[in-house]
């Protein structure tokens, strides 16, 4: 099978920031199954719970600790507010306390300031950061999403607050910087300059907004990239070796994690943008480490269990495009977490998705997709008796499990409109599956 994307080459130059700073991209399209086994609609069936029953669900996901939820589209209406009835389910039933989004941390220290203390306009945040290929989280769905948490943290003041955070790094913005200078001058002022000087020109300028800024970093030449990359890493190899709080007590240690995360943070950052073009698979495996990294670091350090929200190319364990996105965030989840990590896959048969027609448009467009062909996944998944429903894949029978196993095309919607579909064996990607007959674009907010 191929798995040359038709875009992603061409994506090398100032578009390459697409997929450095958001979700994963579809891949090239893949030949039908040649299996000559019966679709196994009835052994399906047999494990298949209707999407209704979110008990049914809970029960699969069990103990976990970190549940990755994916998506076949970066902006579909059904799959954002699924991931909101899901977290408030999760919330209610099993004390999950985080939703961890497909953004740049930076972005979610701003986000997580309103959830929790009600600071800043998140529909500002989200105008100024939520650009260019992040673009597909500034929607209504979304809003809703991070307004409900705040009443909620405002209506429920004797239960654990609710927290928002970016586990991504294509935006190294001033929060995290922030939040780095401030440990400095409350514990350890003798570093305030050594680590200023390495920021000097890192940090963005008061009112930058996330997209240029992007394309910014991918116009410089790649030495500059490199040092600069050089400079952030060095400046948490310094909080790391002689950053520690001169005082003791956990309330300083705690502020020391924080602020060493915050400029490892802001070191993935720059790294990323530091890769050669040629080293792209490279680039890609970085990224999904790092989404990886700091999503475990949040679940270890502020504890509760969280929501990832994610591409499934990124919550899966397998890749469906190892040629250029090697390695999946939900393969490093797995790896730290063990059972503690469960990954969902998000699939839908048809509708219409929001898309950008190709690497130099800047407004995406809403694209109708047809029923599913014979030979996709979605084809015989859409046959089952419920509309929507949600299935255990590990534990469906066997023949149901054979059929999951092997490779098929397979709805993925990223960035760019494109009717190549991956290779996807469904078995080997997820813990669990939930299935839409239907969706409709998201609503892009303007």
């Amino acid at each position: 099978m191929s798995h040359a994307h038709p875009v992603s080459r061409r994506l090398l130059g100032l578009a390459t920031t697409a997929v450095l700073a958001a979700g994963t991209l579809g891949t090239g399209t893949a030949a039908a199954s040649t299996s000559s086994a019966a679709e196994p609609v009835n052994a399906l069936n047999r494990s298949a719970r209707p999407l209704s029953d979110l008990n049914g669900l809970g029960r699969m996901i069990g103990g976990a600790r970190v549940v990755g939820l994916g998506e076949a589209s970066h902006s579909a209406h059904e799959f954002f507010t699924l991931k909101q009835r899901v977290f408030r389910h999760l919330v209610a039933t099993k004390g999950f306390t985080t939703f961890a989004l497909e953004a740049s941390w930076s972005t979610g220290l701003r986000l997580d300031a309103y959830v929790t203390r009600g600071i800043g306009d998140p529909a500002q945040t989200m105008r100024d950061e939520f650009q260019g290929q992040y673009a597909f989280w500034n929607t209504q769905e979304y809003l809703d999403l991070i307004q409900w948490m705040r009443r909620y943290n405002i209506t429920h003041p004797d239960r654990p607050q609710l927290r928002f955070v970016g586990n991504d790094l294509g935006y190294a913005g001033p929060d995290a910087f922030g939040h780095v200078s401030d440990y400095l001058a409350a514990h350890r002022p003798d570093l305030a300059k050594r680590i200023g000087d390495l920021y000097a020109g890192l940090k963005p300028a008061a009112g930058t907004q996330a997209g240029p800024w992007m394309v910014g970093q991918l116009t410089k030449d790649l030495p500059t990239r490199r040092a600069e990359a050089d400079r952030a890493d060095a400046a948490v190899a310094l909080l790391r070796d002689h950053g520690r709080p001169r005082a003791t007590g956990r309330d300083t240690e705690r502020a020391y994690a924080w602020a060493q995360q915050n400029a490892t943070a802001i070191s993935q950052s720059f790294t990323g943008y530091a890769f050669p073009d040629e080293q792209f698979p490279e680039r890609m495996r970085y990224r999904d480490r790092a989404m990886a990294a700091n999503t475990a670091w949040w679940q270890r350090h502020e504890g509760g269990r969280i929501l990832l929200a994610s591409n499934n190319g990124h919550v899966a364990y397998t890749s469906d495009n190892p040629a250029e996105f090697p390695e999946p965030t939900g393969a490093f989840l797995r790896a730290q977490l063990g059972p503690d990590y469960v990954s969902i896959g998000l699939t839908f048969n048809q509708g219409t998705v929001n898309a950008l027609p190709d690497f130099t448009a800047q407004q995406p467009k809403a694209y109708t997709v047809a029923p599913a062909p014979k030979g996709h996944n979605e084809y015989t998944l859409d046959r089952l008796r419920y509309r929507d429903f949600s299935i255990d894949l590990r534990t469906a029978p066997p023949a149901a499990r054979t059929w999951l196993a092997e490779a098929r095309p397979t709805r993925s919607y990223g960035l760019y409109w494109s009717t190549d579909d991956p290779a996807t064996a469904l078995g080997r990607s997820y813990d669990i599956l939930i299935h839409l007959h239907q969706v409709e674009a998201a609503h892009i907010l303007r």
